[in-house]
């Protein structure tokens, strides 16, 4: 049951946002025996030429590589590529952190990942429990267990229905009728006033306005040195925050996010007292 407490959601991109680069690099593409440069090109190339969905390609790419290099793609082999994955500083102890500073304002934090990467790696890393659920790519497995097809592909555009999903509390992806049904936005589990978005470029600018333009917040974390990439993102207001990927306690990001962890229970907790009074006034 959800709690009755105000709920704010923390949705987080991953590759280059929660962790250093993309996942498929730790040690996929070095044990299939390609660098990281190799197999990207080979996975942009096969989706220029045939007009293809770049996800798709990838997930393809890392199919026709795991078997010309006999290695297993098993659902148990792809989850165990979780646990070489490297964060950003701080992002391990971040979510129970969080967590503390949601209840010592009376409201519930709940965290979400929208990513392109491959969900099964996700679930092997050593956070993925702090998630209450995980929106990426994943592949269909067979009777042994063998993946056989795409069965979820999440791209930059696609991303944004996860919003919509995440705020109106309809998580089950085969789940459409009500996801489509309205929905008045004060009566879904999550308004957007109390989302917070972060991720880390161009993939993730759906989401980071649509987030904003509801009355959220968007932040776009990038590496040390690197932060001419997503100034852009600032100056053309699709961002609401630049923050150095640093998830350290008391260091840019985790003060950021609690102001506005701060400015959103303070917000629901005002609408919470006007709409008591508004109902008294009706009475």
């Amino acid at each position: 049951m959800r709690s009755k407490k105000p709920v704010l959601a923390l949705m987080y991109d991953f590759d280059k946002t929660l962790c250093t680069t993309d996942m498929q690099e730790y040690t996929f593409i070095p044990n299939v025996g390609m660098t990281p440069g190799e197999f990207w090109e080979e996975s942009n190339n096969l989706a220029k030429e045939n007009k293809m969905d770049g996800i798709l390609a990838y997930m393809r790419v890392m199919l026709e590589r795991a078997h010309s290099a006999k290695k297993s793609i098993c659902r148990e082999e792809f989850v165990k590529l979780g646990k070489d994955l490297q964060f950003y500083p701080g992002v391990e102890d971040w979510f129970s952190r969080i967590n503390r500073i949601g209840r010592e304002l009376g409201v519930k934090i709940e965290h979400y990942i929208i990513s392109s990467g491959l969900r099964e790696i996700i679930e092997g890393s050593n956070i993925y429990r702090y998630f209450r659920e995980v929106f990426a790519c994943e592949f269909l497995y067979d009777e042994n267990r063998i993946a056989c097809w795409p069965k979820n592909v999440v791209n930059y555009t696609t991303k944004t229905q996860f919003l919509f999903r995440i705020n109106k509390g309809v998580l089950d992806l085969s789940n459409d009728e009500d996801l489509n049904k309205f929905t008045p936005e004060d009566d879904r589990p999550i308004p957007f006033r109390n989302m917070i978005y972060i991720g880390d470029g161009l993939t993730d600018v759906p989401c980071m306005k649509l987030v904003k333009a509801n009355g959220g917040y968007s932040i776009a974390v990038y590496q040390k040195g690197k932060k001419a990439k997503v100034e852009e993102l600032l100056k053309y207001g699709r961002v609401d925050f630049l923050e150095l990927a640093d998830y350290s306690e008391n260091g840019e990001l985790d003060n950021t996010v609690r102001d506005i962890i701060c400015k959103m229970a303070m917000v629901d907790s005002l609408k919470r007292k006007n709409s008591v009074q508004l109902n008294t006034i009706s009475k």
